[in-house]
C-alpha cells in the first residue's frame, strides 16, 4: 500500500488503556480528558460496554459517569480510541543501527567522573557490534604496567682504586616489582620485558683528602659504555675532604636478557684511592618500565 508522506510505523502503534480501581460507584475520574464517550471503549469484567446516554457510560473532560454502579470485585478498564501510542518507546531489540542517526549522543549530558562499577560503551571489529564493558575491566584492558621495576643500595662504602674501571655492588633491594628483577649475586638488571625503561643511577664519591681530578660514572649494557656522566676538578687548592655526586635519569630501549651494569673510573693526584658512600642511598641504581 503507498503512502503520501512518512510511513506509518504502525508496527509500533497500541492504544492508550487505564484501569481503575472499582468500588460501589458510578463515577470515575479519567486519567486523560476526551469529548465524549466515543473516545473510549470501556470493558467491564471482559464485556465490552455501550457508550452513550441512557447506555452504559457517558464521559466528557475527565468525567466518566456509569448508568449502574460497579462493585468492589469489578475489573474495569479504558482503551483510549483517539490516543495511539505511536513509535517514542519501540518494543526491546527491535531498532537496528540503520535506524538511528549518527549524532545519536551528541548533546547528551557529558560526565566528569566514572565509578568502577560504570559501564563504558565500545565497538568490537571483530564481530561488528556494540558491546559495553566496566570501567574495572576497561582500564584493566588498555594501556600497560610500569612493570618490571626495581631500586638496589649501597649498605656499606666500596673502595675505588685510582685510575681503575671498577663495577659498582650493591648490598640491597630498596624496591621490585618481582623477586631478582636486579640479581644482587651478579649486580646485573637482566631484561625479562622487552620496552623503553627510565634507568636513574647515583653515586657520591668521597675525597678525603681533595686529590680527586676526575670522575666518571659509566652505565654498562651488554658489557659495553652505553652511557657515562663525567666530573673534573682540576686545580682546586683546599686540602679538606669533599663529595662528588655524579648521575641522572635517562631512556633507554632495552631488549629482552640485555643487561644493565653500573661502573665508576677516577683519578686522584696521588694515585690514592676514594669511597663510593652508601649512607642514605647516596650510591644507589633503578629503573623502570614506561607504559607505551
Amino acid at each position: 500500500m503507498a503512502y503520501i508522506g512518512n510511513t506509518p510505523a504502525e508496527n509500533y502503534a497500541s492504544f492508550l488503556t487505564e484501569t481503575f480501581t472499582v468500588s460501589a460507584t458510578t463515577n470515575y475520574t479519567l486519567s486523560h480528558a476526551v469529548t465524549n464517550e466515543n473516545e473510549i471503549r470501556l470493558v467491564i469484567n471482559g464485556v465490552v460496554q455501550q457508550p452513550g446516554s441512557g447506555k452504559a457510560y457517558t464521559a466528557s473532560g475527565t468525567t466518566l459517569t456509569l448508568t449502574s454502579a460497579t462493585s468492589s470485585g469489578d475489573v474495569m478498564y479504558a482503551v483510549y480510541l483517539g490516543r495511539a501510542l505511536q513509535t517514542v518507546n519501540p518494543p526491546a531489540a527491535s531498532v537496528g543501527n540503520s535506524q538511528t542517526a549518527p549524532t545519536i549522543i551528541t548533546g547528551q549530558t557529558a560526565e566528569t567522573s566514572i565509578a568502577t562499577d560504570d559501564t563504558i560503551l565500545i565497538h568490537d571489529t571483530s564481530a561488528s557490534a556494540l558491546r559495553k564493558m566496566t570501567r574495572a575491566n576497561f582500564v584493566s584492558g588498555i594501556g600497560g604496567t610500569n612493570t618490571p621495576y626495581f631500586m638496589v643500595k649501597k649498605d656499606s662504602d666500596q673502595t675505588i682504586n685510582h685510575a681503575s674501571n671498577t663495577k659498582i655492588t650493591f648490598d640491597s633491594t630498596v624496591l621490585e616489582s618481582s623477586s631478582n628483577v636486579f640479581d644482587l649475586s651478579n649486580n646485573k638488571f637482566t631484561v625479562a620485558t622487552a620496552g623503553k625503561y627510565i634507568v636513574m643511577p647515583g653515586i657520591t664519591l668521597y675525597d678525603s683528602g681533595n686529590r680527586l681530578e676526575r670522575g666518571d660514572m659509566y652505565i654498562y649494557k651488554n658489557g659495553s659504555l652505553f652511557q657515562k656522566f663525567t666530573h673534573f676538578d682540576y686545580g682546586y687548592s683546599s686540602s679538606n675532604s669533599r663529595e662528588y655526586n655524579l648521575g641522572h635519569s635517562f631512556i633507554a630501549s632495552l631488549a629482552v636478557n640485555d643487561y644493565i651494569e653500573m661502573y665508576v673510573y677516577h683519578n686522584t693526584n696521588d694515585s690514592g684511592s676514594i669511597v663510593a658512600e652508601s649512607d642514605h642511598r647516596q650510591t644507589y641504581l633503578s629503573a623502570t618500565k614506561i607504559i607505551e
